[in-house]
C-alpha cells in the first residue's frame, strides 16, 4: 500500500469507525514498512507495560491492570518509526548536501532513518561529515563559552519526549550555564492550562484519574480528537458508555473517535463489526466560539438556579438550623445529607459557599450575556446550549476533558478557566467521578515541566537548586517559544540547542523564524530523525543522534530505566527493549552530561559522570528536590499504574491567592481575533492533525478518517461556503492571512474538500499551513501560538494542475 504523496490524491468518505480493522491494516503496514515485524514481532507486547517501554507518542495513562495489547494505532506508528531498520548513515549524508535536503519533504526526510553517528556541518561541502563525540563536545563547550558574557543569548529548548531525567540535567545546565532561557514544546500546546489552572484551581495540572473514568455520570468533551490524537482513551470513553455513562462532545468537526468505535482487542466485535456510539451529541462549535457556548450552559444553569431559589429551592444548607433542630450526631448527619442533595437541585450552593470565590460576579456575567451574541458566536442555539445544561444539571458526578482546540487560542487561558467555572458550578472537582481533565500531547510534556523545564523561575526551586548543588541560579524570567522566535527575528540571541524536536516546523511564521535561524552563530540538535530544524542550520551546526526510549541503554551499573509523567500526573518507569540502531549513539543523559562537562565551570557538587553511570542516582537527586512529589521515586519506578503526583485540588485544596477555587471572568466573547470576526469574506482557520501523524511527524499521507489520502495540502470548507466564493470541490485554492499587519503570508495551491465544518470555518494540517498563523497571533497570558480561530481569505490559484505532489 502505497501512503506517500501522489500526483492524483484521493479523496473519499470512509465509512468504517474508529478502530476496528482499518486501524488493524494501518499498523500492519507501518510495521511491514518499517521492517519491524521481521525484526522483533514481539516489541508491541512490551508497550505501555510494567517493566517495558512507555510509549514514545501520546501521553495518555497507563493502567494497572494493562490490555494484552496496550498500544494504539499512533502508538505502534511511533514505535515503528523510532525502530525502523532504515538509517540516515553516513554514506547517506554524503550524497546529500543541505541545501538539497531543504527541498525535501519532512516525510521524506524522516523516512531516511535512524541517525547512526555525530555529525558537524562542513560550510565548503555544505555536508554533515562525521566528527566524534569528544570533539564535538568539546567544540560546543567552546562555542558556548564564548557566549557566556550574557548566558541569555542561548536557549536550551527542549521537545516533550524526553525522560525526567534528562528534563532534570537539561534544566541544571541551562540554570547553572545562567539562564531561564528554557522554551519547550508545551509553550506551543497546553501552555494555556498550565496558567489558567493555578488561577483557577492552585494546580497546573488536571485533577481526575483513571478510576474517574469508571465513576462519572457524564463527560463533557471538549475540542480534541481522540481516535487521532489519544486513540487509547476510547477504551476508557468506550467502557464509560457501556455501563451507562454520557458523553457529549463540542467540536468544529464530527470527528469519527468521537462517533463510533471499534475495538480492535475485542474478538467479538471484530468478528461481528459491532460498534460503540461514543457521543450521543457532537456539537459542532466554530473555532473560537468555546466562551461562548459555555457561557450560554453557565447562563441557563444560573437563571433555572435562580428561579429555584424564587422558590424557595435553591440556597446553601443551614447547618446551624439543623443541629439546633436536631438532638443527635446521626441525625444531624442525615439531615445535612438530605439538605445537600436538596440544594443542589441546579448548583451546588454547599461547595460554591465553602470551597470558591467571585460567584455573585460570575453569575451576574453569565445573567447580562445577550443570547443573540452567544449563538452567533459559537454556532450553536439556545435550545443546544439550554439542553446542555438540563443534562449537566441532572448528572451527579461530570468529568471535563479538553485538548488543544481549546488552549490554542488567542483567548485560550480564558476557554480553560470558563470550562473550570461550568464544574465549579456544581462541585465537579475534587470528589469521585468528577473532575477537570487537559489531555496532553507528547508523551512526557507534562513530566519537565515537574522537574523544572520552565522558562518562568517561580516555577522553578531555585532555592533548592542552590542548596543542593553551589551556585547562583539566574532569577530573570527565560523566553518563551513565542517570544524565542522573536529573540532569533531580531537577533538578540545567538545560540539554540535543542533536546528533541522539530522546532522549525512547529512554530507559527516559519519564514521568517528560518530567516532568523539561519543567523545564529550555533544550532545544536539532539536527535533520532533527520528534520527540517536539522537541514536549516547556524553558522556552526551539530547533529547528536541519541538512543530512542524503545532501545536498551547500556550504562556504567548496567542496563538503564528512565521515567515520564502521564496526562492524570502519574509517573512511570521505562526500559528499552530492542538493540540500538547504532554502536555509536548516546543517550540522552549522556549527551546532556557531555554538553555540561565541556561548557559548565568544574562544580564537584554536581556529579554529571556519576548521574550518567546510574540514572537511580537522577532519581535521587530530582526526589531531594521535590521530596514530596517524588517521594521513594526509585522504589515505587515500576510500580503498576504509576506513583500518584500529589494534585491538592484532588483533595479540596486550594493552593490560590483567595485560598478557594476561584470563578474568573473572560474578557472577550469570541476567543480569537475580535477585529476579525464576521468580516467580510474572512473564514476562522482551525488547524487539524491527520490520524497519520503525530505532532510534526508524519507516518503516511492517509487520512483515514476525513478520506484523503496522496496529500495534506488541502482545506476543508462548508459546501455553502465554497458556492458562496464561486469555487468548486476540487479546486485549488490560496490562503492568506486576514490581519492587518502589514505582512502577506500565503499558502498557495490548497485542494478544496467539501466538509461537514460549520459555516463561516474551514480546516487545514499543521504544521503544513503554519505559514498562515502570525507570531504575534497567540494567547496573551500563556503566549501559546493561537492555532484556532486564524482569520484567512481565500482565492482561486492561477494555476490550477499541481506538477509535484505534496
Amino acid at each position: 500500500m502505497h501512503n506517500g504523496p501522489r500526483a492524483k490524491p484521493v479523496i473519499a468518505p470512509y465509512k468504517g469507525p474508529a478502530g476496528g480493522y482499518g486501524s488493524l491494516r494501518s499498523v500492519t503496514e507501518i510495521l511491514a514498512r518499517e521492517g519491524v515485524l521481521v525484526r522483533d514481532s514481539t516489541l508491541l507486547t512490551h508497550q505501555n507495560k510494567p517493566d517495558g517501554f512507555m510509549c514514545p507518542s501520546c501521553a495518555w495513562a497507563k493502567p494497572a491492570q494493562p490490555l494484552p495489547a496496550e498500544f494504539c494505532e499512533n502508538g505502534a506508528k511511533a514505535t515503528a518509526w523510532e525502530t525502523t531498520s532504515r538509517r540516515a548513515d553516513q554514506s547517506f549524508l554524503a550524497e546529500h548536501t543541505l541545501t538539497e535536503l531543504e527541498s525535501w519533504r519532512d516525510y521524506d526526510l524522516e523516512e531516511a532513518g535512524r541517525l547512526t553517528e555525530p555529525m558537524r556541518w562542513n560550510p565548503e561541502t555544505d555536508k554533515y561529515e562525521p566528527v566524534s563525540w569528544e570533539a564535538a563536545f568539546a567544540e560546543i563547550g567552546r562555542e558556548l563559552q564564548a557566549l557566556a558574557g550574557n548566558p541569555d543569548e542561548t536557549i536550551f529548548y527542549a521537545s516533550g519526549r524526553a525522560s525526567l531525567e534528562t528534563s532534570y540535567l537539561w534544566q541544571l545546565l541551562a540554570r547553572v550555564y545562567g539562564t531561564n532561557n528554557l522554551p519547550d514544546c508545551s509553550n506551543m500546546c497546553h501552555e494555556s492550562t498550565s496558567v489558567a489552572l493555578p488561577e483557577s484551581i492552585g494546580v497546573s495540572v488536571g485533577t481526575v484519574s483513571l478510576q474517574d473514568f469508571e465513576q462519572c455520570d457524564l463527560m463533557l468533551h471538549v475540542a480534541h480528537n481522540p481516535g487521532t490524537s489519544t486513540p487509547r482513551i476510547l477504551h476508557q470513553l468506550q467502557d464509560a458508555v457501556k455501563r451507562g455513562a454520557r458523553i457529549i462532545a463540542f467540536n468544529p468537526l464530527r470527528e469519527r473517535g468521537l462517533e463510533r468505535f471499534t475495538n480492535p482487542q475485542s474478538p467479538v466485535e471484530m468478528a461481528t463489526l459491532a460498534e460503540t456510539e461514543i457521543a450521543e451529541t457532537i456539537h459542532r462549535v466554530k473555532p473560537g466560539g468555546d466562551i461562548a457556548w459555555l457561557t450560554g450552559v453557565c447562563k441557563a444553569l444560573i437563571e433555572a438556579d435562580d428561579a429555584a431559589a424564587a422558590a424557595g429551592q435553591a440556597h446553601a444548607t443551614d447547618r446551624d438550623a439543623i443541629a439546633a433542630a436536631t438532638s443527635d450526631d446521626a441525625g444531624f448527619s442525615i439531615k445535612v445529607a438530605a439538605a445537600n442533595q436538596q440544594n443542589r437541585r441546579v448548583l451546588d450552593h454547599d461547595f460554591i459557599a465553602e470551597h470558591t470565590h467571585g460567584f455573585e460576579a460570575f453569575a451576574d456575567h453569565c445573567r447580562a450575556a445577550d443570547w443573540a451574541a452567544l449563538e452567533l458566536v459559537s454556532g450553536l442555539t439556545r435550545a443546544a446550549m439550554e439542553d446542555v445544561a438540563g443534562i449537566y444539571a441532572r448528572a451527579d458526578r461530570v468529568m471535563g476533558l479538553y485538548g488543544m482546540g481549546l488552549t490554542q487560542h488567542v483567548a485560550g487561558v480564558e476557554n480553560v478557566q470558563m470550562f473550570v467555572n461550568l464544574l465549579l458550578l456544581r462541585g465537579n472537582i475534587g470528589k469521585a467521578g468528577a473532575g477537570v481533565c487537559a489531555i496532553r500531547g507528547h508523551s512526557n510534556v507534562q513530566g519537565q515541566r515537574t522537574v523544572g523545564i520552565t522558562e518562568k523561575p517561580e516555577l522553578a526551586p531555585l532555592d533548592r537548586l542552590e542548596e543542593l548543588y553551589g551556585f547562583t541560579a539566574p532569577r530573570e524570567e527565560g523566553l518563551t517559544t513565542v517570544k524565542a522566535c522573536g529573540a532569533m527575528i531580531d537577533g538578540s540571541v545567538k545560540a539554540f540547542l535543542a533536546l528533541g524536536g522539530n522546532f522549525l516546523r512547529a512554530v507559527p511564521d516559519p519564514v521568517v523564524v528560518e530567516a532568523g535561524w539561519r543567523k545564529l552563530r550555533l544550532t545544536v540538535a539532539i536527535a533520532t530523525k533527520l528534520n527540517r530544524s536539522h537541514v536549516v542550520h547556524g553558522e556552526v551546526a551539530f547533529l547528536l543522534p541519541c538512543l530512542g526510549r524503545t532501545e536498551i541503554d547500556e550504562q556504567a551499573s548496567g542496563p538503564q530505566a528512565v521515567s515520564i509523567e502521564d496526562s492524570l500526573a502519574h509517573f512511570h518507569g521505562s526500559r528499552g527493549k530492542v538493540k540500538p540502531a547504532s554502536e555509536a549513539l548516546l543517550s540522552e543523559a549522556a549527551i546532556t552530561a557531555g554538553i555540561a562537562l565541556a561548557t559548565l565551570p568544574a562544580n564537584p557538587r554536581i556529579p554529571w559522570t556519576d548521574w550518567v553511570g546510574d540514572y537511580a542516582t537522577i532519581r535521587d537527586a530530582i526526589e531531594a528536590t521535590w521530596p514530596a512529589t517524588f517521594k521513594d521515586f526509585n522504589a515505587k519506578l515500576f510500580q503498576p499504574g504509576g506513583i500518584v503526583r500529589p494534585v491538592a485540588a484532588r483533595e479540596r485544596k486550594w493552593a490560590t491567592r483567595s485560598g478557594k477555587a476561584n470563578f474568573l471572568l473572560p474578557t472577550q466573547l469570541f476567543a480569537g481575533d475580535v477585529a476579525s470576526f464576521g468580516a467580510e469574506g474572512v473564514l476562522q482557520l482551525t488547524t487539524l492533525r491527520s490520524n497519520d501523524q503525530f505532532n510534526t511527524t508524519v507516518y503516511g499521507y492517509y487520512d483515514r478518517f476525513r478520506g484523503v489520502r496522496g496529500t495534506r495540502m488541502v482545506v476543508f470548507m462548508n459546501p455553502d461556503d465554497i458556492a458562496s466564493r464561486g469555487l468548486s470541490d476540487g479546486e485549488y485554492v490560496d490562503m492568506r492571512t486576514a490581519i492587518g499587519d502589514g505582512v502577506d503570508r500565503i499558502v498557495e495551491q490548497l485542494q478544496i474538500v467539501a466538509y461537514d465544518i460549520p459555516p463561516g470555518c474551514c480546516g487545514a494540517y499543521f504544521p503544513e499551513i503554519n505559514p498562515i498563523v502570525p507570531l504575534a497571533h497567540h494567547d496573551r497570558k500563556a503566549h501559546t501560538p493561537a492555532y484556532k480561530a486564524i482569520p484567512v481569505t481565500l482565492s482561486r490559484s492561477a494555476s490550477q494542475v499541481r506538477e509535484v505532489p505534496a
